[in-house]
Order: C-alpha cells, then structure tokens, then sequence
C-alpha cells in the first residue's frame, strides 16, 4: 500500500518535534535524523550509534553566510569534523541565542553540498516549526523509527493546499461588525486549520476586497506594540464594513512562517541588535518563509477570482497572481507607526519591498 504522502509528514512532524529519530528515504539510500532543537546526549548517542556514519549536521546557507564559516550560495550544506561534532559545536553552528563559555573550536570543518535527502531534513524542520537544521547518519535506523519519503516531504505544502476542505462555517457578530460569518478550511492530513472571515454578502461576479492576513499571537490578540499586524486586522475589517463587504484569510502562518516559538527567537535577537530580517536569517530562514498556495485554494472554494487586494506588500500580489487569482487592484493599508516598531516598518520598506 502507498503510503498517503500528508499523514506521512504530518506524523514525521511530531515525531520529529518531541525528539524521536526519523528515517527520511528515496529510492537509493536513508538517513536517519534528529532534530537539533530536540538535542540531548542522550538522542545524540542512540544516533551515533545506529548509524553507519558519524553524525554530520544539516545547516541552510543563511546560517553558515552570517556564522561567516561559507560564503557560497548554498541552500543547503552538510558541515561534519574529522573528530566528530560535539554538543557545544553543534549548539554554536545552530543557535545564535546559545550562551557559549568559550567559541567552539572550528577549524577543520568540512562543509558539502546537500544532496536531496538531506536537503529534505531542513525542509522538515521548518515544517515542523523547528530550527532549520538536522543531525543526520546514514542508514536505515531500526524498524521501529518512523520513516517518510523525501518526495512527501518536498511536496507536502502543495499538496495539503490542494486538499484543504470547508469543515465549518458559523455566523459570528463582532463588535464593529455584526454581518459576520467565519469559515475554518483544513486540510487532509488533519492540520492546522486557516480561517475566511467573510464581512458582509459577497458578490463574486465583481472584485471582491480581501485582505491576506498571517496570524500574529502578539500583535492581533496581546497587542503587541513590535508590529503593525493588529491595526491591520481589526482595521481591515473596518474597512471592508465601510466598503459592503470583503473577506479576510487570516492563514496560519506566525512569524512570516516561522512559527511563535522561532519569531519570539527573532525578537530576542532584535533586542540585541539585528533588525527583522537579520534576525530570520541569523536563525537560518529565509526573510519570509509564507507560501500563499492555501490562500488561492480558499478563495477558489468561495467563489472567489478576481480581488481588490489589501496590502502594502507586492510579494502578495504577486504570488496570488502565480496562483491564477486576479488582482485586479491594490489597495494601500497603512497605519501610524509608534516608537516600538518604526524600525521594523521601516526594514519591510527598504529590505522587503513593501509600498507605504
């Protein structure tokens, strides 16, 4: 029986998230992995040891760039030592919020490219909303290690996307808002669920006004002074009252894809210097980890494709676009910055793009 490429990952994700070894295969050879967010002497040494090959660590070239240990264009690398890698250098590779006594010796690193297999570990770190990185070894583990396929892994995003179903719809007054109804879209594997929050009676024959809004625990629900995010949820929705109707897609997606855990990192590292996108990329992600495939899907399924998009971002835009919706206008949203976030506006103008 094939296995079903959705409930592969997603159970590879929780196992990979509480400690346990993955075997991740394709048709030539398997490595067995732990994530470096789980790493303990313990799961270190049950690695060593069923592996035919010494651990080696899986890194992005975001993190090696600003470590300054590889300059090349790498995505991906594989970093190994001669002498084997020891906890407090696999700590000072990975993390840039580890509190070190003393620098890690470095030198004699080897560092290659990542061939598909490993470059699909990282790849399931992220999904797992984990740091982007993995101790690898070759070999097949033991039958008890849960294995997935590294085509599942590469495809998962997409294909649970594509699979994602209504589940529920309900009418939900809000304060400012009364002719309100909230739609929750999961998708097959049983994942996190995205919302639609759908303002008045929308009439798909004309441009529906929509905004794409990705969650954010600390500014839409703590009011968060560090971003913008919770002006322009509540104020989209005001807007959308103002103009009949609209529909919000707030996806589940914290920290430009990060993750709650990895952006509250970022924030830590913003406090001691570095700015929104070097604090991703000191992580080893990208400056937006987002993918917008859901929220085409959910437009799709409301009968939705043609919109006056609201945002300030043209990533957006023109990633709808990619995904055959028509953006047929963009409607600026901005609002006044306060002493809290003016650096962080000001980076999403001058390093993302964004139009103000």
């Amino acid at each position: 029986m094939t296995p079903d490429p959705l409930i592969e990952v997603d159970r590879a994700i929780s196992e990979l998230r509480r400690g346990a070894l993955v075997r991740i295969y394709d048709n030539n050879m398997s490595f067995v992995a732990l994530a470096v967010d789980a790493l303990t002497p313990d799961n270190l040494n049950i690695l060593t040891q069923i592996g035919t090959t010494a651990p080696k660590l899986v890194l992005t070239g975001n993190r090696l760039n600003v470590l300054g240990i590889d300059k090349s264009d790498r995505p991906v690398s594989i970093v190994s030592h001669p002498q084997g890698l020891s906890l407090d250098l696999i700590e000072y590779l990975v993390n840039p919020l580890a509190v070190m006594r003393a620098q890690p010796d470095m030198t004699n690193l080897e560092i290659k490219d990542a061939d598909p297999l490993a470059i699909a570990c990282v790849t399931l770190s992220k999904l797992s909303r984990l740091l982007p990185s993995a101790l690898i070894v070759e070999g097949d583990g033991n039958p008890d290690i849960f294995s997935v396929q590294e085509s599942s892994i590469q495809s998962y995003m997409t294909i649970a996307a594509q699979s994602l179903i209504k589940v529920s719809e309900a009418r939900v007054p809000l304060e400012n808002a009364e002719n309100v109804r909230m739609a929750a879209f999961r998708p097959r594997d049983g994942g996190t669920e995205h919302l639609a929050i759908i303002v008045g009676e929308i009439n798909t024959s004309e441009p529906v006004l929509v905004r794409l809004h990705s969650e954010c625990f600390t500014g839409d629900l703590m009011g968060s002074l560090r971003c913008d995010c919770g002006n322009q949820l509540r104020g989209a929705i005001d807007e959308m009252v103002l103009a009949g109707s609209g529909i919000l897609l707030y996806l589940a997606q914290e920290g430009r894809g990060i993750g709650l855990v990895n952006k509250l990192r970022a924030y830590q590292l913003q406090d001691a210097g570095f700015d929104t996108v070097d604090a991703n990329l000191q992580l080893g992600f990208d400056a937006d980890e987002r993918n917008y495939l859901p929220a085409a899907q959910m437009l799709r399924m409301l009968g939705v494709s043609r919109v006056k998009l609201m945002t300030n971002n043209p990533a957006k835009m023109a990633s709808l676009g990619k995904h055959n919706i028509e953006v047929v206008e963009r409607v600026p949203h901005i609002y006044p910055s306060n002493r809290h976030n003016e650096g962080y506006l000001n980076v999403k103008a001058t390093k993302s793009g964004h139009l103000f």
